[in-house]
């Protein structure tokens, strides 16, 4: 699986945290594409990069990192074919890969300790996508975008 990490410059400790916890727990080399200090680029530029990036077929699933996840969240969903949601907990981000085919996990450094944050990686990989009827479903908000 390939995971492209994006971070803004409030979420650069938890980022490194997420990206030991995929190796060791998961053996994924997480491709960090995120602020690396407190200066740089804001969370849009990041949540673009990483969209762009996953809509080429360069990643399979992008993980986005800042203060709450909103932020991240909003700047991500702008872009065709990405299904990116902000989870505080694990039952979320499960369900957002089973049901609704979430294919970027946004998480808030500033609300979700480190420990949660793993358990919260682990659900979304964990998870797939069910189809069926969620199927259904996705299509049509698949066929909101750009209206």
């Amino acid at each position: 699986m390939r995971i492209i990490i994006g971070n803004d410059h409030t979420a650069v400790e938890l980022k490194q945290e997420v990206l030991r916890h995929l190796a060791e727990k998961h053996g994924i080399a997480g491709a960090d594409h995120g602020a690396q200090d407190r200066h740089g680029p804001e969370y849009p530029d990041y949540a673009r990069d990483i969209a762009d990036r996953l809509t080429s077929g360069e990643f399979d699933l992008g993980i986005l990192l800042c203060g709450t996840g909103a932020g991240m969240c909003i700047a991500a969903n702008k872009k065709r074919g990405i299904r990116a949601v902000v989870c505080s907990e694990p039952y979320t981000a499960q369900l957002s890969r089973e049901h609704n085919d979430a294919n970027v996990l946004c998480i808030g450094a500033r609300v979700v300790g480190v420990e949660l944050a793993k358990l919260i990686v682990d659900a979304f990989l964990a998870a797939e996508f069910e189809g069926g009827r969620h199927a259904r479903r996705v299509a049509k908000i698949t066929g909101m975008e750009g209206s």
